[in-house]
């Protein structure tokens, strides 16, 4: 029979509550860690690539997981229109091993590696029929093969657009005139200050000068006076 404490409860009872708020945080910390440290897969911090008719083009994609790698399965499909079309696939036993890739599509190449968590194709001589999306797909067995995917899309034109820069002149135009009217300002500032300077040293020359000659006259004509001899009877 279970005991009973003050509080009415019995205390296999509040063992056993106690035991599914543990369960329940070692739940919750082991998602959390796992979520943290599981895989991600990225096409780059664009989401679509812009390219010309005729020209080759990279898809990027990488992958990352904190909690390592093993028997790393990736591909890489094209949605034709709701019809998925698989151009490339390959398991990367582990890390820093470089796969053994299978290429579904003449005109792609892989050009990943392993070593550097790599795993772009390259798609040639591409058409306006290669526009679209393009899936990297990976599951790593580590995380018991969950799912992850990017999705990266191709845009397919005649020629590249060009970029207005009118605004970015403009704004350059214009710092560049008012940097060039600060210095301009500052050039004529020290210039008057220079003048001014000078002005002020001839003037000072000219006090120290005319106050010297009043003092020469002034002993002079006391001593003309002074060498005058006192009349005579």
């Amino acid at each position: 029979m279970a005991s009973v404490d003050s509080t009415g409860l019995s205390v296999s009872g509040r063992r056993t509550s106690g035991d599914l708020l543990h369960a329940g945080l070692a739940v919750a910390l082991l998602l959390g860690v796992w979520s943290v440290g599981g895989l991600e897969v990225l096409t780059g911090k664009v989401s679509s690539i812009e390219a010309m008719n005729g020209s080759t083009v990279l898809l990027p994609c990488t992958y990352a997981s904190c909690i390592g790698i093993k028997d790393l399965y990736f591909n890489w499909h094209y949605n034709d229109n709701g019809t998925m079309m698989k151009l490339c696939d390959a398991t990367i036993p582990m890390e820093g091993v470089e796969p053994r890739v299978s290429v579904y599509h003449d005109r792609v190449d892989f050009v990943g590696s392993s070593k550097k968590n790599n795993i772009s194709i390259l798609l040639w001589n591409i058409t306006f029929e290669d526009q679209g999306e393009y899936i990297c797909f990976a599951r790593n067995r580590k995380e018991k093969n969950r799912n992850h995917s990017a999705v990266i899309t191709l845009i397919v034109v005649d020629q590249m657009r060009e970029i207005d820069n009118t605004l970015t002149t403009i704004i350059v135009s214009v710092v560049g005139g008012v940097i060039g009217l600060v210095i301009f300002v500052m050039v004529i500032k020290a210039l008057v200050v220079h003048f001014l300077l000078k002005d002020d040293e001839k003037n000072k020359e000219c006090l120290v000068s005319s106050s010297g000659n009043d003092n020469t006259e002034n002993g002079l004509t006391g001593a003309k006076g002074d060498n005058k001899g006192t009349p005579k009877a």
